[in-house]
């Protein structure tokens, strides 16, 4: 379930290897830097994946797959063993204990067939909290993707279509997933992992010791139930509710009011629109939105738990359950 990785070994770590003399021969060199403060390192790629960066005290290993350096496709993603045995190669091709490094991204993703387009799936995916969700739209005015921004920049969530992005990119797509509605779930952290994960720091060893990968499919997987899921309700006909108080009358005809009005996210983008516009002041907008987020939680008359909702947790569910 891992993707990119971001990594950094220290010369105190590795006492008896020269970086500046010794590393650089198992990477390709594209370049050499001095720095006005007297620092010195050289950059190049390892297999035109990798960037690699090293000064005499530290060795960075950054801005790539290690999903794609090991199976050669980041299309998929790797399971703790698999980690296991990419952080061995990543450890036998430098000529370095790559187990020993700092880990200071982690990327956490699975790719998950679907029955509809996955554009189907986006606007039933609501608000979640402490999080700012944003649509990404395509040229089309279509949405192709959904972010959700932390507030505490310590990471970002995001769905999106991986067949659609392979094909951008002119990258191939596994035989399992041509043709498929691929709807990809990710979770990328980049700052703070140790107060994400509890632990004073990260290190590549740590990837595949299996409490750790544990606690780190468990965020993965509270982070996708923290997002409030809109359901398709359906509305019966007056004389089949049974509607006894003018509150009663009143929920009833606001959420039969939202629905007619493109549901929940539609309503609280104009409510932010109209507040931006000045229309309606701070608190104004803020008693409007949760007067229909309180709507939107009503079950009145029958509800039935909307397909694609009920599809995504399964599959979901299903993930978290047979991690290894």
């Amino acid at each position: 379930m891992f993707d990119n990785i971001d990594l950094g070994l220290l010369q105190n770590d590795v006492l008896t290897t020269d970086f500046l003399s010794e590393t650089i021969k198992y990477f390709d060199v594209t370049g050499e830097h001095n720095f006005i403060n007297g620092e010195y390192f050289i950059s190049g790629r390892l297999n035109d994946s990798f960037k690699i960066s090293v000064s005499k005290g530290k060795i960075s290993i950054k801005d790539a797959s290690l999903c794609k350096w090991y199976l050669g496709n980041n299309f998929e993603t790797l399971q703790r063993k698999d980690v296991q045995h990419a952080i061995e190669k990543l450890s036998d091709t430098l000529h370095l204990p790559i187990d020993k490094a700092k880990v200071t991204r982690i990327d956490v993703a699975q790719n998950f067939i679907m029955k509809y387009p996955v554009q189907v799936y986006y606007n039933h995916l609501g608000e979640m909290a402490y999080c700012k969700r944003v649509p990404v739209i395509d040229e089309r005015n279509k949405t192709e993707g959904l972010y959700y921004y932390q507030n505490n920049n310590r990471g970002l969530s995001l769905f999106y279509n991986k067949v659609k992005e392979q094909k951008n990119k002119q990258q191939p797509i596994p035989e399992l997933y041509k043709h498929q509605n691929v709807l990809r779930y990710e979770q990328r952290h980049k700052n703070n992992l140790s107060k994400t994960f509890n632990v004073e720091y990260v290190t590549a060893s740590m990837l595949y010791d299996k409490m750790f990968y544990k606690n780190v499919i468990d965020k993965w997987g509270a982070n996708y139930k923290a997002i409030k899921k809109i359901l398709n309700r359906n509305i019966l006909n007056f004389k089949d509710m049974d509607i006894t108080t003018k509150k009663e009358l009143h929920d009833i005809a606001l959420l039969a009011y939202i629905n007619n009005s493109g549901g929940e996210l539609a309503m609280i983008e104009h409510i932010n629109e109209m507040q931006k516009m000045g229309k309606l002041t701070r608190k104004q907008a803020f008693d409007f939105r949760k007067e229909i987020k309180e709507a939107c939680k009503l079950i009145i008359g029958s509800e039935s738990l909307n397909e694609t909702i009920y599809e995504l947790d399964k599959k979901m569910n299903e993930a978290i359950k047979h991690y290894r």
